[in-house]
């Protein structure tokens, strides 16, 4: 290959890269979410019900999504296993440290069904109130083969309808015209209630 076709190859690679990074992320995450939102919705409403009773964080760590790493939180500790999905041992911790085990089993098969990589709850602040909401991860193998590292679609979801501007970019609800940021990050707009970002990592 000549000096100029290779600088051309990469020329043409630069510019495809540039167009899929800025198509994908929209199309990816509203597609994610209208194809699995009944399954996505049940979740929101099980983690929600799961952790206002006991806080609990679940992680799928292959590939496969038959392996998890779970951590339960006390009032005073936090402790985090890794079990087979199957692992009769998965339901004896889960009865140990008194958690809905049948509720949890069915948070981990609609993650698993849906190929959820994290559920987690995160507190952050309105007009000095402190609020919550559910966030979960997924790492679309598609878009990861885009770039050399590992990306993470980041949805989260709120308890009340949101404000975005023209361009569906997250608003901060006390001045119209700033953006919230969550991690420092900007979220682009799914519904009133559900939005997403893409990071390096899942949490």
């Amino acid at each position: 290959m000549t000096l100029l076709k290779y600088i051309s190859y990469l020329l043409i690679m630069m510019l495809l890269t540039t167009s899929c990074a800025s198509s994908l992320p929209k199309n990816f995450a509203k597609k994610y979410y209208t194809q699995n939102e009944r399954t996505i919705v049940r979740m929101e409403v099980l983690y929600n019900k799961l952790y206002k009773t006991k806080p609990i964080a679940v992680e799928f760590t292959d590939n496969a999504f038959k392996r998890i790493s779970i951590e339960m939180k006390t009032d005073s500790l936090n402790y985090i296993y890794e079990f087979d999905l199957n692992d009769q041992k998965l339901k004896d911790t889960l009865h140990k440290f008194k958690y809905d085990t049948s509720g949890v089993m069915a948070l981990l098969r609609a993650m698993q069904s849906i190929k959820c990589t994290w559920i987690n709850n995160l507190d952050y602040y309105v007009d000095d109130k402190k609020q919550n909401l559910v966030f979960i991860s997924i790492r679309p193998k598609a878009f990861n083969a885009i770039f050399s590292n590992k990306k993470y679609y980041v949805l989260t979801f709120y308890k009340q309808p949101q404000y975005y501007d023209e361009q569906g970019r997250l608003l901060d609800k006390r001045n119209l015209k700033r953006l919230r940021k969550v991690g420092n990050e900007i979220f682009w707009r799914i519904n009133d209630r559900v939005c997403y970002t893409i990071m390096d990592h899942f949490r």
